[in-house]
C-alpha cells in the first residue's frame, strides 16, 4: 500500500504516524499502516523486525525498478509498486544478529547465491540500495512461527533455486489477470522466487496470504496488499526516478487532454 492520507486508504485499513517501538502484538480485525520517518534503515529494522514478521523492500537497481514497474497492473491507477523483494524475519540468533530467510539472487566476488538462503538483516541497511522498507506483522503465534521456520530451513537445506523463469511467468500473468489463479505457465520443480517463497512458507502454517492467486504467481505487492489482518510499519523515501515517472504521467495526461480538445474544436 502506498503512503496516502488515512481517509484515502481502502476501507478497513488505517494509517497513523509511528509511536514508540512496538512489542509483538496480534493485529485486530483490521489492517493498519504505521508511517515511520526520521530513522535509518538499520534503526527501523532494529525497532520493528521480529521473528515471524515479513519484510518488504524496494530496491534501487535496474532489476528492482523493472519488477516494481511490472506490478503496476495490480493498481487501478497503474502506479508502480513500492516493492521488489520479500523475505521472512527469523529473529535474533546466537551471534546476537537478526537473520532473515529468503529466496534471492546474490552475487559476491567469489560466491553466487541463487535461491533459498539465510542472511543477516544488516543486508538491508543501505538506504541508497533500499530506499523503501516495510515490516509486516500478521500476529503469528509461536507455533506458526516455528512451523514457518522449519519449512524455510528445509528449503534452504535442499537448495531450492531462485527461478527467473517463474518470475517471467508471473509477469505474463500480471498482464492477463485470469492466469493469476492458475499454475504459473513457466513453473518448474524445486525453484521459487522471493514473494512466492514467502507465500509458500505461510502455507506451511495453514495461512493463505493472497487467496485467489497461486503461490508461483504471487508478487511482493500482493503480500503488501494481503487481506489477512496485519500491521504494516512503513519507512518510505523517494525512489530513484520517481520524479521522472511523475513527469511522464503528467505529460501523458496533458497530451491526451490536448488531443481531446483539438477533436472537439474540429467537429
Amino acid at each position: 500500500m502506498k503512503t496516502f492520507p488515512a481517509q484515502a486508504m481502502k476501507a478497513g485499513s488505517k494509517a497513523r504516524l509511528a509511536s514508540p517501538p512496538a512489542k509483538a502484538k496480534n493485529p485486530a480485525m483490521h489492517s493498519e499502516t504505521v508511517l515511520v520517518a526520521g530513522l535509518s534503515n538499520r534503526e527501523f529494522l532494529e525497532r520493528y523486525a521480529q521473528a515471524g514478521r515479513v519484510g518488504l523492500c524496494g530496491g534501487a537497481t535496474h532489476v528492482d525498478t523493472a519488477i516494481r514497474r511490472a506490478q503496476r497492473h495490480l493498481d487501478a491507477a497503474k502506479r508502480w509498486s513500492n516493492w521488489s523483494h520479500a523475505f521472512f524475519f527469523e529473529g535474533v540468533r546466537a551471534d546476537g544478529q537478526h537473520w532473515v530467510i529468503e529466496s534471492d539472487l546474490q552475487f559476491h566476488r567469489k560466491n553466487i547465491q541463487l535461491g533459498a538462503q539465510e542472511n543477516r538483516m544488516e543486508k538491508y541497511s543501505d538506504e541508497k540500495m533500499f530506499p523503501t522498507l516495510a515490516v509486516v506483522d500478521f500476529g503469528l503465534s509461536e507455533a506458526q512461527v516455528a512451523a514457518i521456520l522449519r519449512a524455510g530451513l528445509e528449503l534452504v537445506a535442499h537448495h531450492e533455486r531462485y527461478s527467473l523463469r517463474e518470475l517471467l511467468g508471473t509477469l505474463l500473468a500480471l498482464r492477463r489477470p485470469t492466469l493469476r489463479a492458475q499454475e504459473n505457465l513457466l513453473a518448474r520443480e524445486r525453484s521459487v522466487y522471493c514473494s512466492a517463497f514467502v507465500k509458500q512458507l505461510f502455507a506451511s502454517a495453514g495461512l493463505d496470504l493472497v487467496p485467489g492467486v497461486t503461490g508461483k504467481n504471487t508478487t511482493p505487492e500482493d503480500l503488501a496488499r494481503s487481506p489477512l489482518p496485519h500491521v504494516k510499519y512503513l519507512l518510505q523515501r523517494e525512489m530513484p526516478g520517481a520524479k521522472l515517472v511523475g513527469l511522464k504521467r503528467k505529460l501523458h495526461v496533458g497530451v491526451r487532454a490536448g488531443l481531446q480538445k483539438i477533436k472537439r474544436h474540429s467537429k
